[in-house]
């Protein structure tokens, strides 16, 4: 994200040197007397680079009293503008840019910047700021939660439209609970396609998770309410519960999600959005989360997510924590959620590949 930013940002100063240079009168040429040769081979100074901004708190790039260089308030609108334009290209949700631009003229309206900074790093470490508030969302350890839960198994359902990698996540997450110690079954609730139920049962296969099913057609919630049967018969700690991919404006399949939430009563209900869906990964777990609750997201192909909008946006406009994310497409390629690592991945200098 940063790096579209200061792409724009030095884009607009660069329209601007022409203007301010056609305004500052050319000084006079002066024909110096010749320098004796000792001063001509000597070094010329050193120019001066602008001083990189603080990394601590805003207070540390402000100045008091009559130093300082004033952003006046035509260049700060000036300056959030070409922001908004750029936070909208890099698929951030425009209540989260109305968030970062109200927090960018609270920080600096009517202030001096301490002279000599970089203004360009001063705007990058309030941002980064704005933004580490942003995914401060209370964190959800799912180690913890599952060991803390009264009785077992612990149910995990998982909904979401179709394509962005559902059942391959509840696959990786199979993965990720045993290596945390846990024993796992797997319920395939995704009944309307056989493809679905032969990729889990593969799945299955290649990790020794038992994975329970029911012919094509069958009904969803009762495949999850036979998982959880078999789970207690077992002491099995984690039922992982796969549903078909279905559209948040399809009001018959949205129904059948809330019954099958009804009938595995999940201790955790998380949505699966694809980061690459931009600000559509926004719209439907928000109204997933109307129609059936959620309690957090898991957010695939990141990897390949070059701007990073989505993340901070998804659960800006949700208010859910973002719990796992996808970064790859090996078993070991799920992982708990670190808003640090989102933050040096959005304010990275090049973007990424």
């Amino acid at each position: 994200m940063w790096a579209a930013l200061k792409a724009r940002l030095r884009r607009r100063e660069a329209e601007e040197a022409p203007t301010e240079a056609a305004a500052t009168p050319a000084a006079p040429a002066q024909h110096a007397p010749e320098a004796s040769s000792s001063r001509r081979s000597s070094a010329p100074a050193p120019r001066t680079s602008p001083e990189p901004a603080p990394r601590g708190g805003a207070e540390d790039v402000f100045a008091d009293g009559l130093f300082g260089q004033r952003v006046s308030d035509e260049t700060l609108d000036d300056l959030l503008d070409t922001l908004e334009i750029g936070l909208l290209e890099s698929d951030v949700a425009l209540p989260v840019v109305e968030r970062l631009r109200r927090d960018l003229r609270k920080e600096f309206a009517g202030r001096k910047l301490r002279r000599g900074l970089d203004v360009e790093e001063v705007i990058r470490s309030s941002l980064e700021r704005s933004v580490r508030a942003i995914l401060a969302q209370p964190p959800l350890d799912l180690a913890a939660r599952i060991r803390g839960h009264p009785g077992r198994p612990f149910v995990i359902l998982f909904v979401g439209v179709n394509g962005t990698g559902k059942t391959t996540t509840v696959a990786k997450m199979a993965v990720w609970l045993r290596s945390a110690g846990f024993s796992v079954v797997i319920a395939a609730g995704d009944t309307y396609r056989a493809g679905a139920i032969e990729q889990l049962l593969v799945h299955g296969e290649r990790l020794g998770v038992r994975v329970v099913r029911q012919q094509e057609g069958s009904d969803p919630a009762a495949v999850g309410f036979d998982a959880i049967e078999h789970a207690k018969a077992k002491a099995v700690d984690v039922v992982l519960v796969d549903t078909a991919g279905r559209q948040h404006t399809n009001e018959n399949l949205i129904e059948e999600a809330k019954k099958i939430r009804r009938v595995t009563a999940p201790a955790l209900t998380l949505f699966v959005g694809d980061a690459l869906a931009g600000n559509d990964v926004i719209t439907q777990a928000r109204e997933f989360d109307q129609a059936i609750g959620l309690d957090g997201l898991v957010l695939t192909k990141l990897d390949a997510d070059v701007k990073g909008g989505a993340a901070l946006s998804a659960t800006f406009v949700t208010k859910k924590p973002i719990v796992f994310v996808g970064v790859g497409q090996g078993y070991s390629d799920l992982r708990p959620f670190d808003p640090e690592w989102m933050v040096r991945r959005l304010f990275a200098e090049e973007a990424a590949a």
